[in-house]
């Protein structure tokens, strides 16, 4: 599995991969340093930054870049005869799969670090002077990368299915979009698998639950969502044909 892993390291080390990562966290940084809330004087001004940050953050660019890190990590093995080569090799498809979606999740985890600097870079820029209410940031940006357990699974999933890198990113833009109606739906938004990454990362949810939703949700949909996209993907892989 090492072995696995410094492989796909080296093979991402040459897709041009850090503007991917990027991206997210200097879409964030702008438009907290251009959002002009209003700040009731009982309210911790980090909280309205951080709402509006994660307002597109969470809800758009999150779901959608994850999408990115799969198809770029399944390109050089859709490519003359990539699989065939990989698979060549004394490695199991388990462990492949299995390589290739902790090295994603590994690389939304820095996106995640690198918004934190955002958030704390707008915050600096603005001059607040409220205490940086890091015990609430942390449950966003962990909320925020548990809830692409699921996500994640099913783009490695599709990114293997299809040998188009466009096919799967559009397939991830198609059940991304609808999660701007499904979050003001009481009936569907806590049950729509792309609309929880904002719901995680959202501060106005209960304080006290994990990740600011209940643990009915987050097991139900996050973990149940992730059970069956991880082995969906990991199932098809097994039979593959190459």
């Amino acid at each position: 599995m090492r072995a696995l892993l410094q492989a796909e390291w080296y093979k991402l080390r040459k897709s041009k991969m850090v503007p991917i990562i990027l991206a997210g966290p200097i879409i964030g940084l702008f438009i907290g340093l251009t959002s002009n809330l209003e700040v009731d004087s009982h309210i911790n001004e980090w909280y309205l930054t951080l709402f509006s940050m994660n307002l597109t953050y969470a809800l758009l660019f999150l779901p959608l870049i994850t999408g990115v890190f799969a198809s770029v990590i399944c390109r050089y093995e859709h490519q003359s005869g990539g699989w065939k080569q990989l698979l060549a090799l004394p490695v199991t498809r388990g462990k492949v799969f299995v390589a290739k979606y902790l090295l994603i999740m590994m690389l939304v985890m820095a996106m995640q670090l690198l918004y934190l600097c955002s958030i704390y870079a707008v915050g600096m820029m603005k001059g607040f002077t409220d205490p940086f209410p890091m015990e609430i940031v942390w449950k966003s940006i962990l909320g925020g990368w548990v809830a692409t357990l699921p996500l994640v699974a099913l783009q490695l999933w599709m990114s293997i299915l299809f040998k188009s890198f466009a096919a799967p990113f559009a397939v991830n833009v198609i059940f991304t979009l609808p999660a701007i109606f499904a979050i003001n739906s009481e009936r569907f938004g806590p049950y729509y698998p792309w609309a929880q990454p904002f719901s995680m990362m959202y501060i106005g949810g209960n304080t006290e639950d994990v990740f600011f939703v209940p643990w009915d949700q987050l097991l139900t949909v996050v973990g149940g969502g992730f059970i069956v996209f991880f082995l969906g993907g990991y199932l098809y892989f097994q039979r593959k044909a190459v």
